[in-house]
Parts: C-alpha cells; structure tokens; sequence
C-alpha cells in the first residue's frame, strides 16, 4: 500500500457519526473500531483521511442497519496540510464502504474525495465525481 505523502490529523475517534457517501445502501454510520490502530492503553483509536475504519450502519436501508462494514475515509473538517504548503479542509465527514480487499461495495461516491485517498484507492477514485 502506498504511504500518505501528506501529514494527516486523525481526528475521528471512535464514536464519531458520519456521513456514508457511497449509493451503497448504507446513509449514516459510526464508527466502532480501527484496522491496526497505533493507539496506546486506555486512549480510543482515530481514524482520519486514507484510513479504515470498521463501523455500524445506523441509517439506510432495511437490509444495510444495524450491519457491521469496513469503510474508508473519504473526507475530513480537520484541515491538513499537504507538502506543498497549502491546507485542505472540507465541509464534512464523509466514508465510502469497501470490502475486504479495498475494493468499495457502491458504484459511485456522491461528491468529491481526497487526493491522498486517490492515489492510495484508485477504483475509488475510479468511481468519485472529482478529486481535491
């Protein structure tokens, strides 16, 4: 898997109710755990952009609540910043869920991603409607 070249704040903690952007069923999620979290005892795990987190589908379709899915984050408010010097923010929270090996459940995402996730998820880039 390709690094992130950018330095990124997690700042999703477990918990955190966000938005699903993906028409893969699912609409409104929250997040229940990370995949390899570099946390320490008794401090919740954090998820940012380019990260999967697992989650629990609470608004959607009958067949999608109350589901247990990975997902990918997609979209932060926290701004970050990128190599080059400029700062990159984003109205909301957003995921798109994916399957096991990274490849997203939906057939099109609802808005705009990161180009971090880009290049580390390029069938989700595929299937974006554009990329800042």
């Amino acid at each position: 898997m390709k690094a992130l070249p950018s330095n990124i704040p997690r700042s999703l903690p477990v918990g955190a109710v966000i938005n699903c952007d993906d028409n893969s069923g699912a609409k409104v999620v929250q997040i229940i755990g990370m995949l390899k979290a570099p946390t320490k005892r008794s401090r919740l795990p954090k998820v940012g952009i380019g990260d999967v987190a697992i989650v629990a589908v609470k608004k959607g379709s009958p067949q999608m609540i109350k589901k247990v899915e990975k997902a990918l984050i997609l979209r932060q408010r926290k701004p970050m910043r990128r190599p080059n010097g400029m700062r990159v923010m984003f109205e909301d929270n957003a995921c798109a869920l994916i399957d096991d090996t990274g490849l997203p459940k939906g057939t099109e995402i609802k808005g705009v991603i990161a180009r971090e996730v880009a290049e580390r998820y390029p069938k989700v880039a595929a299937i974006a409607w554009g990329i800042i």
